[in-house]
């Protein structure tokens, strides 16, 4: 739901950014690719020590990357395949990344076993999630469900949280504790929207197996 409607805005407000990388003569791949290494860097140098605040702003500063090379393609109209591919392929690591730095945290100076567990329960699910609808839709069949949560909301979610947490550092207090509530309310959602993918595969892989069958049935008795 939010990934429809920001990507409409910040495709409008990060136009004119794109276009000026264009006349320096850099390349969406480029940017695909120094925008997932800023991520990747923000979420294990910051997160790890429990610098939330800081990791949330180089993260932040790099994830808008995501739309910019998007929109140069477009502009340049060089929207290939495998610009998709490599896209698609550096935000897994970027989510890994990011719940990675929080699963680290919470094993060493967090010292909570149970938030470490969950935020590794939070990376393996987006993987998944991500990867039902792409193989569904590789098999032939729509998926025509996003489910509760997407990449988006797990992104806009725990990033929020994660900067806010970071606040406690400057003396706000009890402000931590909106990152672990985050991190269950990602799991659970993304456990929802996992199940609600599933569900839809099978129904729609039972419904394409029926068509099959019947059209087979119907060209035997010609």
């Amino acid at each position: 739901m939010l990934n429809k409607y920001a990507r409409a805005f910040f495709t409008r407000v990060l136009t004119p950014f794109a276009a000026f990388l264009i006349r320096r003569g850099v390349s969406p791949d480029t940017v695909t690719l120094l925008g997932t290494a800023g991520v990747v860097a923000g979420a294990l140098v910051f997160y790890p020590m429990g610098e939330f605040f800081w990791g949330t702003v180089v993260i932040t500063l790099f994830v808008f990357s995501d739309l910019v090379d998007g929109n140069m393609a477009r502009q340049l109209g060089r929207s290939s395949r495998w610009g998709a591919f490599l896209d698609s392929t550096l935000d897994r690591v970027a989510d890994g990344a990011i719940f990675g730095g929080f699963a680290l945290w919470y094993a060493g100076g967090g010292d909570d076993n149970v938030l470490c567990a969950v935020s590794i329960f939070c990376l393996a699910s987006g993987q998944v999630v991500s990867y039902t609808k792409a193989r569904g839709e590789s098999i032939g069949l729509p998926v025509a469900v996003n489910g509760l949560v997407e990449r988006a909301e797990r992104l806009v979610v725990s990033l929020v949280a994660a900067g806010f947490a970071g606040l406690h550092k400057f003396g706000v207090p009890g402000i931590q504790y909106l990152l672990p509530i985050a991190l269950w309310l990602v799991a659970v959602g993304s456990l929802v929207t996992l199940v609600q993918r599933v569900v839809t595969v099978r129904r729609e892989a039972a419904e394409a197996d029926a068509a099959a069958q019947e059209s087979q049935g119907t060209e035997a008795a010609k």
